[in-house]
């Protein structure tokens, strides 16, 4: 059955549909060996459509969704330059190519989301969805004062962010975990926020994205989504 071009990659999961139509006017992408143009229909079953040269999996292969309890020192790629473990690594038996929804930098732990479906990946990350993320912070410094400067009015990259909500978890000795619930997701967020209260990062690790929290997988390892799961954070926050 033909579909129009940018479907079929992002169903692939190469990238989200508008990030592959750009793909296809870059002239990154060929059919039968043909340069593709925006807007042109094939069929994954009988023809061989190519990104960057690279032959993409049909497009009628499995969805997959996954939750990754992703280690410290792992980088949320699927390839590094600098030869360090990835998570590419830790995925390599989901019997497809997913790869990362979002960020977790390589000092944070915790909850990341894989998927070969590109539009999944796109609905997830987008701004105007709003998805809550909850990270539980060890921290040390005047962490009273810390928490009042946190749900005060603050700006990162020039932009206001939402009131998060931060709870204190337990303090033992100079240590203090809290939960913190964001909405924006910017790079290190947490972490420059932390900073801006006066708060120093200990610990980061990522216990939920939306309704999807997650529980007590173990670390380096990764399960599916239940249908629930993925239904849940294709809607509300």
């Amino acid at each position: 059955m033909e579909e129009r071009i940018q479907k079929l990659i992002s169903a692939a999961g190469v990238a989200s549909r508008r990030a592959a139509e750009a793909m296809i006017t870059g002239g990154r992408v060929t059919v039968n060996g043909v340069r593709a143009s925006l807007g042109e229909k094939a069929d994954p079953s009988v023809d061989e459509i190519a990104v960057d040269g690279r032959v993409i999996a049909a497009a009628a292969g499995r969805l997959y969704y996954i939750m990754l309890n992703k280690p410290v020192g792992v980088v949320t790629t699927m390839s590094d330059e600098k030869g360090r473990k990835t998570v590419a690594e830790l995925v390599a038996d989901v019997p497809a190519r997913v790869y990362p929804v979002g960020r977790l930098d390589i000092n944070s732990d915790g909850l990341l989301l894989m998927t070969n479906d590109g539009e999944f990946a796109n609905l997830v990350t987008h701004p105007s969805n709003g998805k809550e993320k909850t990270y539980r912070v060890t921290v040390t410094g005047d962490v009273n004062g810390g928490v009042r400067r946190l749900l005060e009015p603050m700006e990162l990259d020039g932009v206001r962010l939402r009131r998060p909500r931060v709870s204190l978890v337990r303090c033992e000795g100079p240590l203090s975990t809290l939960e913190i619930t964001i909405h924006e997701g910017k790079n290190r967020q947490i972490r420059r926020m932390c900073e801006e209260a006066g708060l120093s990062v200990k610990r980061l690790t990522r216990i939920s994205v939306g309704p999807v929290r997650l529980g007590n997988l173990p670390k380096g390892h990764w399960r599916e989504l239940t249908p629930a799961e993925v239904a849940a954070l294709k809607v509300g926050k």
